[in-house]
């Protein structure tokens, strides 16, 4: 029975009579991928957290790694927008779907595809529908990523009380507290879903 696990998935297998069909054949979908978005990317944080109003990124890096103090202690929820075009990408059947993949990502994010919710990516893997969403041609597309909370609290150690963005009855970390790696890292890219036994 060919089975293919995610990170951390977990499946239960019940057989009930003996199986049918020709040895090793797949029972799942296979991608592939049509583009890569490899941005520039416009990076946009909330007001009063610390962290400045824009930024624009090259390469997609982990929060915790900028040279921005703002930045990188960051905790809640940033929006990354760019565009993309899809004009030179092969024709698909009718039938296929289309997936935005995002790779690796540090908490959690919502897709939004030309003005239209894709939905939420929670856990591996980060990947969304956007069959319905995306068109030939320049595409828009903005992912609001979600973080958690030590970073900040971990950027808080060093400053005054008063300047303090977080505040716990119990503070479990230090000022050399390691800090989570945070945000989108990608890579990011269109994948055409491959049905079972589809060439």
């Amino acid at each position: 029975v060919p089975l293919r696990f995610e990170p951390a998935q977990s499946l239960f297998v019940v057989l009930r009579k003996p199986a049918g069909g020709a040895p090793g054949k797949s029972n799942f979908p296979d991608y592939q991928t049509v583009a890569q978005i490899t941005g520039p990317w416009e990076l946009r944080f909330p007001p009063k957290w610390g962290a400045p109003e824009s930024a624009t990124l090259t390469n997609l890096i982990s929060w915790s790694n900028s040279d921005d103090d703002g930045v990188k202690h960051f905790s809640g929820t940033a929006t990354y927008r760019t565009t993309f075009d899809l004009s030179d990408a092969k024709q698909r059947t009718d039938k296929s779907k289309l997936f935005l993949n995002l790779g690796n990502v540090q908490v959690m994010a919502r897709v939004k595809l030309n003005g239209r919710n894709c939905g939420v990516a929670w856990k591996p893997p980060y990947r969304v529908d956007v069959t319905d969403a995306v068109r030939v041609g320049t595409n828009s597309l903005e992912i609001q990523v979600a973080n958690l909370w030590p970073n900040r609290m971990i950027g808080d150690t060093v400053l005054p009380e008063g300047k303090r963005f977080t505040w716990s009855s119990w503070e479990p970390f230090k000022t050399n507290s390691p800090l989570l790696p945070s945000g989108l890292l990608g890579p990011v890219e269109i994948l055409e879903q491959k049905e079972t036994g589809q060439q």
